[in-house]
């Protein structure tokens, strides 16, 4: 009864996440649930952590598993490195760059913006000229992968700027991390954070996060650090316990097991990032195929979202409603870009047949709604 709610009819799913899960995975996270304080559940996470850390290049640092949205960590990283009061330089080039000044300000921090214009990154030279006009900023947030444009910011290069001027790094690669390469030592990073429900293509529920020593450092000096998202309780249960303070999401750690296992017998990261970038590019060839424009800057593609400007006359909701009638899940456009863009998510378990499918039904859609223009 409860699958005839959610599913009544099959749908394949383009979306921003949500995305779909893996066969592997969802097999994997039948199994019986058992104790997150028993000796089993400390080897998935002990397991899972040195995978985890591998994959992000992390050695040198802490990764962390956590019981939340990647938008807590976004939280933790102003509630644990910056003192009330202090200022955080956000830039932004899209909602989610957004969603983090937000989170600055509730937080009783000062956010000063770098806002670029829409479908263009942060580039280099402009956060240059922005440390030099704010020198007294702790620290910087960057939106990796801005899902709400399509926009990949050039994050080795914007941390090397920050490093330079030194600043605490905070990355925001929600849709990002798992199909974009982080390199978190070698790039001196400071916090990066994701969500399960992304480019690792599993269900919503579990926040990823690497930690730099200086954060843990900073956080040390700072009393007021709440309980849920306290960095350094989070360290303490890992490092004594090979747990977390609360209830972990057990079957959601097993299914992110199963998926560095997978990316592992694939050849490892490199093969399992060529998979998201060739995915990216047959995505964005089919739009330009339909006589479409992608929303994006060129040279600056997302590897896991293409955001599509509509043709004149026609709105974005319209072609989500209508390519959701005939089984396929695409995203709507978010935020002041709702009616102009629609998006196409390539995140999670996608088939070339799928691929395939869509398009067919994408340009059918997009010719009915010409013709009614």
């Amino acid at each position: 009864e409860v699958e005839k709610m959610l599913w009544p009819q099959k749908i394949r799913l383009f979306t921003a996440g949500p995305v779909a899960c893996f066969p592997e995975v969802l097999e994997a996270m039948k199994i019986q649930m058992f104790s997150h304080r028993s000796k089993e559940y400390r080897e998935l996470h002990k397991d899972t952590t040195i995978r985890l850390q591998k994959f992000l290049e992390a050695e040198k640092s802490t990764v962390l598993l956590v019981p939340s949205s990647g938008t807590g960590i976004m939280e933790a990283s102003v509630r644990n490195a910056i003192p009330i009061g202090g200022k955080v330089l956000v830039t932004i080039i899209g909602e989610f760059g957004e969603r983090y000044r937000e989170v600055v300000e509730a937080n009783g921090r000062q956010a000063v913006v770098l806002r670029e214009n829409p479908g263009d990154p942060v580039l280099p030279e402009d956060l240059d000229e922005a440390l030099k006009k704010y020198p007294d900023v702790e620290a910087v947030t960057i939106t990796y992968n801005e899902t709400s444009t399509g926009v990949l910011n050039p994050l080795p290069e914007l941390a090397k700027v920050a490093k330079e001027h030194g600043k605490l790094v905070f990355v925001d690669a929600v849709s990002a991390m798992g199909a974009a390469d982080i390199k978190f030592d070698q790039w001196k990073l400071d916090i990066v954070f994701a969500s399960s429900q992304k480019a690792f293509g599993l269900p919503p529920g579990l926040a990823m996060a690497a930690v730099s020593e200086e954060v843990f450092e900073r956080a040390s000096k700072i009393s007021e650090r709440g309980w849920y998202f306290d960095l350094i309780r989070l360290r303490e249960y890992l490092v004594k316990e090979w747990s977390t303070p609360s209830t972990p999401p057990i079957s959601i750690i097993i299914g992110l097991n199963v998926v560095l296992r997978i990316i592992e017998r694939m050849g490892g990261k490199e093969a399992w990032l060529k998979m998201y970038s060739d995915r990216a590019e047959k995505i964005r060839r089919g739009v330009l195929d339909l006589g479409l424009e992608l929303f994006a800057k060129p040279g600056y593609y997302s590897p896991t979202i293409t955001v599509v400007k509509t043709p004149p006359g026609i709105d974005g909701i319209e072609v989500y409603e209508l390519m959701r009638k005939r089984g396929f899940e695409i995203a709507k456009g978010y935020g002041a870009f709702k009616n102009t863009t629609f998006r196409i998510g390539h995140m999670g378990y996608i088939t070339d047949e799928d691929n395939n499918e869509m398009f067919k039904n994408l340009r059918e859609v997009i010719n009915q709604l010409r013709s009614k223009g």
